[in-house]
């Protein structure tokens, strides 16, 4: 059996070990072999053993002629453990220079009848005084085509090339990839967006891919392999267009409509939903009963989608409102007199303004009992020619009702997987951009985006037993929901310049990887760290572009070269009338 390692101690070796401290090793290393501990690198440190043994580190720290107190810090225990055996004085007798690395994995050329076994876990500590060696060279090349032979399977996804070797491919497990979620985080203008269209594109090979994209502000329209959607804009109401989504009201539970139409401040709030659920009930009722649903009606409850006519509740509050009572000598007011009137208007504002017209101005067609089926069916389905990624566009959804929305429709995906037969349901992904729009780190505060939470939080929490996933997609990942973010098993995190969302990057990594933490504002457009259990080893990996037709919308407007071009023109008119007509078509 031939060692995957090959050595040399001349212009390999950096050093010994000096100090061993769980996951974290000092290393004493002299001035000739300071130029090799370069932080980021790999380092192999020997593990005695029978057979080729190696726990493979990265380099945290180099330290130069390190003095007594910073001696202390690396080599001391904290006050709580106990004493270390060895003193930071004795220490500084005989070493030259500190590295601390970080153990990541374990290689053994051999473990049973596995050869070259690779593991994350750290199964055995090195001993003071074992050597380590940096991998470099040809070394790196075989180590690093180690990782991409196993990691290629029928399950791979193939990301791009592995920053310290380019001759190297870098795999996901795309099973464990979606399989219990994952966050794609970055700045502005870190390659975030391309690598979404990256991951699609690869996505969109397989025969029967069914994922799913929330795109804020159209720019995933370019995907050749999407279907695209987009939710009815106030110039799409008149339209018969199966590209054009409408969400009818009746689709919205009990708590998403309170969230729309009712002000939890107003002093007769709770009468208001008390009245408005048991409307809305008993049309729903009246609705089911026209249709001869006895099953249903049998376990119906007021968050049934079922349709209903919102006009005549509306007429009903409305006669509620102004209602005159007989008294014992003459009429009075009615007990809910003058109580509605606010409500009233905003019902009247919001059903009549063309910008919910996608949920109150639908066809009529789609308040027939048969309409959720095509509904759901023109948002998941990919049978015959049908293209299994779909791009839903809410750029012309108002931003008040945007979390709202954008959680009705996981919710209604989420309960469509969850209710389909075990046999027959087929993985679905939904991939989340923007998310800090819609998914803020206190929307609890607010009624909209409180209701998009609950939904996202039960999918991030459940979703995986029922094959429906999440892909959080930010440039913003300090606020995000920390609930939805910690059940993100995997970090694709690009360039983060800002230390607060570095700060939330390194709150999900281990102790032992949190100095890919502070490489993150150094990264080249494109490049990320990829952290998780789709990956064998957390690495630093230039992503693939996406092919030039599938680039989206997002590419950042390069101003100096656009005020150096000559006779630029701009048709005001036209945008004029396109801000009044909300559409650029």
């Amino acid at each position: 059996m031939t060692n995957l390692f090959d050595f040399n101690t001349e212009t390999d070796y950096v050093g010994k070990v000096v100090y061993v401290d769980t996951t974290k090793l000092s290393l004493d290393v002299k001035p000739k072999e300071l130029k090799l501990a370069r932080v980021g690198r790999l380092v192999a440190v020997k593990i005695s053993s029978a057979v080729e043994e190696w726990a493979i580190a990265i380099v945290e720290r180099v330290i130069k002629n390190p003095s007594t107190e910073q001696l202390k810090t690396i080599v001391q225990p904290n006050e709580d453990e106990e004493a270390s055996p060895v003193s930071a004085d004795s220490i500084l007798e005989r070493v030259s220079n500190i590295v601390t690395i970080a153990i990541v994995a374990t290689f053994k050329g051999k473990k049973g009848t596995e050869t070259n076994y690779f593991s994350r876990s750290i199964q055995e500590i090195p001993d003071i005084d074992a050597v380590a060696f940096s991998i470099e060279s040809e070394n790196l090349e075989n180590f690093m085509g180690l990782l991409s032979a196993k990691s290629k399977s029928d399950v791979s996804l193939d990301l791009g090339k592995y920053s310290l070797s380019e001759k190297a491919r870098a795999q996901l497990n795309g099973d464990k990839f979606f399989q219990r979620h994952a966050a794609i985080l970055g700045s502005t203008g870190s390659g975030k967006s391309w690598t979404v269209a990256s991951v699609l594109e690869k996505a969109s090979e397989l025969p029967s891919t069914k994922l799913i994209v929330f795109d804020l502000h159209g720019e995933y329209k370019p995907l050749s392999f999407a279907k695209q959607l987009r939710i009815a804009g106030p110039d799409d109401l008149e339209k018969d267009d199966d590209n054009v989504l409408f969400l009818p009201y009746w689709l919205l539970n009990s708590e998403e409509m309170q969230a729309m139409f009712i002000d939890r401040s107003e002093f007769t709030a709770h009468n208001q939903v008390t009245i408005f659920q048991k409307l809305v009930g008993e049309e729903k009722i009246k609705h089911l009963t026209e249709n001869d649903k006895k099953d249903v009606l049998s376990s119906f409850t007021i968050d049934s989608p079922v349709p209903y006519n919102l006009n005549a509740v509306i007429e009903e509050i409305t006669r509620l409102n102004s209602e005159m009572v007989q008294g014992k000598t003459s009429s009075k007011q009615g007990p809910y007199f003058g109580k509605f009137s606010r409500l009233i208007t905003r019902l009247e504002l919001k059903t009549t303004d063309k910008r919910y017209g996608f949920l109150f101005q639908h066809p009529t067609a789609l308040d027939k009992y048969e309409a959720f089926s095509k509904i759901v069916k023109q948002l998941v389905e990919f049978n015959g020619s049908e293209k299994g990624i779909k791009v839903i566009d809410f750029s012309e959804v108002p931003s008040d009702v945007l979390p709202i929305i954008i959680g009705l429709v996981a919710r209604v995906l989420y309960n469509i997987q969850f209710w389909t037969e075990q046999d027959e349901r087929h993985p679905l992904a939904l991939v989340c951009d923007e998310a800090h729009l819609y998914l803020p780190k206190r929307g609890e505060n607010n009624p909209n985006e409180r209701r998009a939470l609950e939904n996202f939080e039960k999918i991030a929490k459940e979703g995986r037993k029922y094959g429906v996933s999440l892909v959080v997609v930010s440039q913003r990942p300090s606020d995000v929901s920390e609930t939805i973010l910690s059940q993100c098993n995997n970090i694709m995190s690009l360039r983060l310049s800002n230390k607060q969302d570095q700060n939330t990057v390194k709150s999900f990594m281990t102790d032992n990887l949190t100095v890919f933490a502070d490489i993150l504002p150094t990264l080249d457009i494109g490049e990320t760290i990829i952290l998780g259990d789709a990956v064998l080893l957390p690495s630093r990996i230039m992503l693939d572009k996406p092919k030039k037709e599938n680039r989206p919308l997002s590419g950042t407007i390069d101003f100096w070269s656009e005020w150096n071009e000559k006779d630029k023109k701009t048709n005001y008119d036209k945008a004029v009338e396109n801000y009044r007509k909300q559409s650029r078509k």
